[in-house]
């Protein structure tokens, strides 16, 4: 499906000349938003059920936060229903509908009681009908050099690809009944026991000829409801097509303590085991493409 979309493209244009943003539904008058899941009270379940419906039907999608994480939610018919990680201990989830009569919001508190996530990562879109894909390349090590920061050598997880030997999950874009619909997300990976090591969070833009581009976004949630918990949004532009760009990357140096660094925003990082080629290895997954 991505090859054929590639080779529909038109010719890149700037950036700002084409507005990317979440659609404002069309009614008139405020749109009321009902959340029949969560229902509050205490679960055990690592998956998070949100549920509900939107009296305005042509709002499309709503706006969802969960502690504070940015999802959009596709609706059919008003309603809305996909289940995403469950955060240890409270889970704050607000939903946000929007026309042009403004902005209404329904609000539930759910608590977890499950072991904390230590590592997991979010991408989102801002326009619909492209594919944002999210690829993650966990830790390699060799006998003899070390670690090896090779996207050939390196456990691959991504939407083909949904289990990592070592334990990491890609959570499949499911909504309305689809497994592979394009447009905003959101995409999940989350890793219950990440080995130590350098995890690489990247995305693969595929759009369609109108919308050449994208503002991607990148939630990570390191050690999840717990007092080293860790929050790091990345937002870039995406305008180049099947290019695997390096988003950020995550050391976690022990079981303890994890590290991030975002290329072009930070400044290189040294010490804890950092390698010392990210340069190389950046280019590297550039060149490998994604699918």
């Amino acid at each position: 499906m991505r090859a054929v979309v590639f080779l529909l493209l038109l010719p890149c244009v700037v950036w700002a000349r084409e507005p990317v943003g979440v659609p404002v539904g069309q009614g008139t008058t405020p749109a009321k938003v009902t959340l029949t899941a969560p229902s509050g009270g205490w679960s055990v379940g690592r998956m998070l059920l949100v549920e509900g419906a939107v009296s305005d039907t042509t709002v499309d999608p709503v706006v969802l936060s969960i502690n504070g994480d940015r999802y959009l939610m596709r609706t059919a018919n008003g309603r809305f229903s996909r289940k995403f990680p469950a955060a240890y201990g409270r889970n704050v989830v607000t939903v946000m509908a929007t026309n042009k009569a403004g902005t209404t919001t329904a609000q539930a508190t759910t608590y977890a009681q499950i072991p904390a996530v230590p590592l997991k990562a979010v991408l989102t879109s801002d326009t619909d009908g492209v594919y944002t894909d999210l690829h993650v390349y966990e830790p390699a090590k060799d006998s003899q050099t070390g670690e090896v920061l090779d996207p050939q050598k390196m456990a691959h997880v991504y939407w083909a690809n949904t289990h990592s030997p070592s334990g990491g999950t890609f959570f499949l874009n499911e909504q309305n009944g689809s497994f592979d619909q394009p447009g905003y997300g959101p995409y999940l990976y989350v890793h219950r026991a990440p080995p130590r090591g350098v995890y690489a969070l990247t995305a693969n833009y595929w759009p369609s000829g109108d919308r050449p581009q994208t503002l991607g976004t990148l939630n990570l949630s390191l050690f999840e409801g717990t007092p080293r918990e860790i929050k790091r949004a990345v937002t870039v532009p995406l305008d180049r097509p099947g290019v695997t760009r390096v988003l950020a990357w995550v050391n976690f140096v022990d079981a303890q303590t994890a590290l991030i660094y975002v290329p072009g925003q930070d400044r290189k990082p040294e010490g804890f085991g950092w390698p010392t080629n990210l340069d190389e290895a950046e280019k590297k997954l550039q060149g490998a493409g994604g699918f």
